[in-house]
């Protein structure tokens, strides 16, 4: 006989940007209410806002302004101080879960830091426990839909359900 799949109530929000600065904004805003071991899995096609979103973030979490904010396309894992440490990591080049192991990025994900992945559909479904997962979707030229979803027991889902509300 089979085991009974759990099935884990979710909070979902989707939400309109109609500019970049609109998705830096809600970025910073969710940044300012992070934790410490939060992992965000951002997932969307290329020029969709991950980025633009990141660098809201590092704001949100008190990155000096002295710090730009680049995708790590090359470099991988950009690591940044703010009020708690802060991981950028990209995995556009990466595929093999092999690789995942070489860079630490299983020990960067379970740690003390906030972490933001971009390309996180191409981490295995089991590794990543509890997180935000932000879906960026191309409307036209500046306009982003942008998902938000998190477990309904993830601590900080209300406080990002307060972030967002904030926007309207």
């Amino acid at each position: 006989m089979a085991s009974e799949e759990r099935i884990h109530p979710m909070y979902s929000q989707t939400l309109t940007t109609t500019c970049l600065r609109e998705t830096n904004a809600l970025g910073q805003r969710i940044g300012a209410s992070l934790t410490p071991g939060t992992v965000i899995a951002l997932t969307g096609d290329l020029g969709s806002g991950k980025t633009a979103f990141v660098q809201g973030l590092a704001r949100g979490l008190d990155i000096p302004e002295g710090y730009y904010i680049t995708s790590p396309t090359y470099t991988l894992i950009n690591e940044y101080p703010g009020r708690h440490p802060f991981f950028h990591i990209d995995l556009y080049r990466l595929d093999d879960p092999d690789s995942f192991e070489d860079i630490g990025l299983y020990d960067i994900l379970h740690g003390r830091g906030i972490v933001a992945v971009e390309w996180a559909e191409r981490i295995p479904e089991d590794t990543l426990a509890e997180h935000i997962t932000i879906h960026f979707e191309v409307l036209d030229d500046e306009s982003r839909k942008i998902r938000i979803t998190a477990p309904e027991a993830f601590s900080l889902r209300k406080a990002v359900a307060s972030a967002v509300r904030s926007e309207t």
